[in-house]
């Protein structure tokens, strides 16, 4: 059985190594910043209020968007009540479509 020969004095690590290590401590820190800022930017736009209708879209009488979407000529509301409004870039109503209950 081989005795394996103790160090004397401290392990010194050559200086290539030393290099890679703190390239790695450098990495591992700009990855934890840049998931900070991604869990930042979630935050910030989770919470902020979402864009209001365009000016020129009248709704009906008592009815309430729950969101809208837009196409390259068209706009389109979904109310509150369970219908989707679609309206011209100029504000004209297009088509009104009922959504069915379940």
């Amino acid at each position: 059985m081989q005795d394996t020969p103790e160090a004397e004095g401290p392990v010194r690590i050559p200086p290539e190594l030393k290099w890679l290590k703190w390239l790695v401590i450098a990495l591992a820190g700009v990855m934890i910043a840049g998931f900070l800022v991604l869990i930042a930017t979630l935050v910030i736009r989770l919470n902020a209020d979402p864009l209001p209708l365009p000016e020129r879209i009248a709704l009906p009488e008592g009815a309430e968007a729950a969101a809208f979407t837009q196409g390259r000529d068209w706009i389109a509301v979904v109310t509150q009540d369970d219908r989707i409004l679609v309206y011209g870039r100029d504000g004209a109503l297009r088509q009104s479509v009922e959504i069915a209950p379940e």
